[in-house]
Parts: C-alpha cells; sequence; structure tokens
C-alpha cells in the first residue's frame, strides 16, 4: 500500500490494507514455495503412507509403490516467483478402488489457525490458492478436514492446459461445527487427491460430518502410468479473496519447518554435540536444538558399523548407533550410547558422523 508522507511530515494513505493478514502470519501453512526438503535434500523418493517428504508436506497412501515424490521433479520451469515445486509422479496406472486413497497432506497446527474460530459461530471464511501443473487435464479434488477427519470440506478446481502451471483459488466458509483444536497439536489438514476412491469422496463445495478426502468425480494421478502433478505457491489464508504469495525471510520458514523437524547429520564428518563419558561403557550427548520444536522429539538415526565418533582424551572411539534419551525437551535433546565404546569415565568429547550414510534428526512431526 503506497504511503504518501509530505514536507511537513504529514501522511496520507494512497490506498487501503489488506486487513487479512498485511502484517504477520498471513500464510497458515509452511514452505508453501517448496524451499525446504531436509530430508532428501532434492532426491527422488517412494515414500510409504504417513511418510513426509518436502518439509512440512505428508502423503496419505492405501497403495504402496504407486508414486514417487521429488523437490523439482522432471525439472520444469515453475512459475514466476518461484525456485522450487513439489512433483509427484505416478508409477503405474493403477485403477482405484472405492476405498482407496492417493494424498498429498499439510496438517496445520492448532495454535497457527486458532483466530479463525473454526468450530463457533464466528468462524472465518478462508482462501486457499496455489500453483498447480500435471501432465492430465480436467477436475481435480482435495478437502478441508480437521485433524481427526470428523468434518470435511471438499474442493474442486479445474486444470485446463496439460503441462501448463496455472493458478488456482478456493473460498471456503469457515466451519461452525466440529471440534477443531487450538494448542500445540494438529488441528486443520489441507489435501490434494491424487486419486480417491467413492468411500472418501463427497460433494464439492459444503462442510459435511463424514470423512471426506476429496471430492467426487475428481482425476485420478496415479490412474495413468507417468503422470504428473506439480505443485507450489500454496497458501491458505483468512478472507475471501486470494492475495499475493507471503514470502518469508529463509531464514524465518527454515526455523517454521525445524519446529517440526530438525536435521543435524546427513554425511560424514559432521559435529551435533558434545557431551561426556558417564560411564566406562556409556557416553551421552547433548544437542540444543535450533529451534524450540511442537514437542519433546523423537530421534530419526540410521545405524551402522562404526557410523558416529565420540572423540575423547584425543582419541577417536567409534560407535555404531544413538538412543533418545527420556530427558529430552522440545529445546535441548540427549541422546546415549551404553555399549560400543569403553574408556576412562568422567571424560568430555564431541560427537561427529563417520560415514556417508550416517544420519541424526529430530522429529516433533503432527
Amino acid at each position: 500500500m503506497p504511503v504518501i508522507i509530505d514536507g511537513t511530515n504529514g501522511i496520507t494513505q494512497a490506498g487501503e490494507f489488506n486487513s487479512n493478514g498485511s502484517f504477520g502470519f498471513k500464510n497458515r501453512l509452511i514452505n508453501g514455495q517448496m524451499t525446504f526438503d531436509q530430508r532428501n535434500a532434492g532426491a527422488s523418493v517412494t515414500p510409504a503412507s504417513g511418510d513426509y517428504t518436502l518439509d512440512r508436506w505428508q502423503v496419505s497412501l492405501s497403495q504402496s509403490s504407486k508414486l514417487t515424490v521429488q523437490q523439482n521433479a522432471g525439472s520444469v520451469t515453475p512459475p514466476t516467483g518461484f525456485s522450487n515445486y513439489l512433483g509427484v509422479t505416478s508409477t503405474s496406472a493403477y485403477s482405484i478402488t472405492s476405498s482407496d486413497l492417493f494424498l498429498l497432506n499439510q496438517p496445520i497446527e492448532g495454535f497457527n489457525i486458532a483466530d479463525l474460530a473454526f468450530g463457533t459461530a464466528n468462524a472465518k471464511t478462508i482462501t486457499v490458492s496455489f500453483w498447480v501443473r500435471s501432465s492430465l487435464t480436467g477436475t481435480f479434488g482435495g478437502v478441508i478436514n480437521n485433524h481427526n477427519g470428523s468434518r470435511s470440506y471438499p474442493f474442486t478446481y479445474t486444470i485446463s492446459l496439460a503441462n501448463t502451471f496455472e493458478q488456482k483459488s478456493v473460498t471456503i466458509t469457515g466451519d461452525t461445527s466440529g471440534t477443531w483444536q487450538t494448542g500445540n497439536t494438529g488441528a486443520l489438514v489441507i489435501r490434494f487427491g491424487l486419486g480417491v476412491g467413492s468411500t472418501y469422496s463427497g460433494t464439492a463445495g459444503a462442510w459435511s460430518g463424514s470423512t471426506f478426502y476429496s471430492a467426487t468425480g475428481a482425476t485420478s494421478v496415479v490412474g495413468t502410468n507417468g503422470a504428473t502433478f506439480y505443485i507450489t505457491g500454496v497458501q491458505l489464508e483468512e478472507g475471501s479473496t486470494a492475495t499475493s504469495f507471503d514470502y518469508r525471510p529463509y531464514t524465518t520458514e527454515l526455523q517454521l519447518c525445524q519446529r517440526y523437524y530438525i536435521r543435524y547429520v546427513n554425511g560424514t564428518s559432521q559435529i551435533f554435540g558434545n557431551g561426556d563419558r558417564y560411564a566406562t561403557t556409556g557416553i551421552q550427548c547433548t544437542t540444543p536444538l535450533q529451534t524450540e520444536m511442537r514437542i519433546a522429539p523423537s530421534l530419526v538415526a540410521s545405524t551402522g558399523s562404526n557410523y558416529y565418533i565420540f572423540a575423547q582424551a584425543g582419541t577417536d572411539h567409534t560407535f555404531n548407533s544413538l538412543t533418545i534419551n527420556s530427558s529430552t525437551t522440545a529445546k535441548v535433546a540427549t541422546t546415549f550410547n551404553s555399549g560400543d565404546t569403553s574408556a576412562t569415565a568422567g571424560q568430555a568429547g564431541l560427537f561427529k558422523s563417520n560415514n556417508a550414510s550416517a544420519s541424526v534428526a529430530f522429529s516433533a512431526e503432527l
């Protein structure tokens, strides 16, 4: 919005603020521009149901090995203003049954949608906007759910041109019914259907008390071998009109991702903490978490022969695995190993990786 300051320091407003998020957290989605891929670093993966792919983007799958997911799959040019996209590729021509579902999801924490007042008489209207490209054309589907799936709003959008990024938007009246969490648990889930059977498909454009994951009659991406579905610039905001994408600073967006998943080690010779030898054969590591996580996280770490080093008193002691300690909090993680190495107890040391396949991460996903 232009603001004019005259010679006497008078201020004239030459337009109007967009009251729906001009300041603060306009886009309730995280990594909507698909910048961060901590888990896979841009590699193609064949995910299992429940896996997160790019940061904050999860899949739900009733059948395995029907699709791959990759940041910037196919190396096509993203729409203007974006450098990355999430790409889904079908790996077979699978005919979905009534109970099948193939979904790309992002769950949103209750703290980040509490002001929308869903489940009350004051529920606010939201608008979802995104850029999408597919090798298929036709009517595609998605849904907004509460976290347990007992409230559903199926929606549709049309892809008119194959292999061309098109911008779409869907406006959704706020739900005045159901239970919508407002704390640090899952509250709202946006899902894009990649093939959903009739059991989980509902009429588009209205809230329902049934569990739906897409709209009736939507195109199945997994139904065509080699079909592609690319998406970026995904935004969910308050209001009845799609506004410009909420570009947040790189570090800010990374920290938002790290509230749910932080990767410290991805390869060899990477430091992930300091610690001590608390017993002759027991070592423990302290890793201050870069961002306060949603809850005390779980450990996601690889295991293998001599994958890690405890550098103590001038000697590198190799060990194979890590276990998370119950003292871990949302701010500090503690891990230990109680058997792979032995030396003098009571000495401090440095923990680092020792293999190209070594990986240490912490997860507090919804």
